[in-house]
């Protein structure tokens, strides 16, 4: 599987495949996050422009799927991993995660983190079947607590969620 950084071009199919993807979420009971809109073209753009916007393409170099990832208290943090439905169950989303941890481990980072839903099939029972476990209270990290503050503010605790790490 070929995996590149997205192309500043591509940044609205990276919006177009987190609607898509947002949409399996009314599915199971969550409208507000299936509404919810994607990261801006400006922040995209400057997880593009750090070289930390990674995607999956299909034959025709079209992306399928793409992760976005930051530094968060000396660890790689995961901020969005998007699988367009019409490609899921292809292994995408876990050659995304790979190829995230190699840059980690070339980078020197020593561990892969990210927050998701907890009782979400494709979330962190996911990022388990990956390598990752669940962070209790006493393991955030003050960046990872930062991030959990906003998403409070942003109302995503209306549902369980979970601090995940992956050791490299």
């Amino acid at each position: 599987m070929s995996i590149r950084v997205a192309a500043v071009g591509e940044l609205p199919v990276l919006q177009d495949i987190e609607r898509a993807a947002g949409r399996l979420f009314r599915e199971i009971g969550m409208p507000s996050v299936a509404e919810d809109e994607p990261l801006s073209l400006e922040v995209l753009a400057g997880y593009q422009g750090a070289g930390r916007a990674w995607v999956r393409p299909d034959a025709e170099d079209r992306p399928l799927a793409y992760l976005i990832a930051e530094v968060v208290d000396g660890n790689l943090h995961l901020a969005q991993v998007s699988v367009h439905p019409d490609a899921a169950r292809r292994g995408l989303g876990r050659a995304l995660i790979d190829h995230a941890a190699a840059y980690a481990r070339a980078e020197r980072f020593p561990a892969l983190t990210l927050i998701t839903f907890a009782r979400v099939p494709w979330n962190a029972p996911y990022y388990e079947r990956c390598g990752f476990w669940s962070l209790d209270e006493g393991e955030l990290t003050p960046g990872l607590r930062a991030l959990r503050r906003q998403e409070a503010a942003q109302g995503l605790d209306r549902w369980p969620r979970v601090c995940m790490r992956r050791d490299l």
